[in-house]
């Protein structure tokens, strides 16, 4: 990307969570209302992106948001979790793992080259932070984000449900070794 992109770590504060909320409640619609319900989407997005919610998460000393702004536009976002149990064996402990449980880019910006940067500083941050892997899961009908994630190496390792709303899908779980 050529343009003036920065990604930062986000403040952890009541005013970044309200960012947060309002940021994620508008790029998950953006990504996943023409193929869900609006009762689901309205009841999965009233749950997770609340400003509450997101100020009990960016306190989380285990979870990093990464926001991503151009000039002072916030135009995508990423919440890593350290220490993520996701398909992640029984009887082995999760300390060198990182999750990336959220990445979103505005409509806008897609095809730009913005959410591999944002996947670098990703990755950059696991191996800051120690960790010997990435995973994270992808809805089993969204080919963009499993071609997208595949091209970083990440391969599937399993599978689980996720719920929107009254509704359970399939996420696969991926993972990326990092060395």
């Amino acid at each position: 990307m050529s343009f003036p992109l920065r990604i930062l770590v986000a403040k952890r504060n009541a005013a970044t969570a309200a960012q947060l909320a309002e940021l994620g409640q508008r790029l998950f619609h953006e990504t996943y209302a023409d193929q869900n319900s609006a009762e689901d989407m309205a009841a999965y997005e009233a749950a997770t992106f609340n400003p509450e919610k997101q100020l009990s998460e960016l306190q989380d000393p285990d979870t990093i948001f990464l926001l991503a702004q151009m000039e002072q536009e916030v135009v995508g976002y990423a919440k890593l979790k350290l220490h993520s149990t996701l398909g992640l064996d029984p009887s082995k402990t999760p300390e060198e793992r990182l999750e990336v449980e959220r990445l979103y880019v505005s409509e806008d910006w897609i095809g730009t080259g913005l959410g591999a940067a944002m996947m670098r500083r990703a990755l950059e941050e696991a191996r800051q932070q120690g960790c010997r892997a990435v995973v994270l899961g992808v809805w089993e009908k969204n080919t963009r984000a499993l071609e997208f994630y595949r091209r970083f190496g990440f391969r599937q390792i399993g599978q689980h449900l996720f719920t929107i709303g009254t509704d359970e899908q399939t996420d696969f779980i991926l993972r990326k070794g990092l060395h």
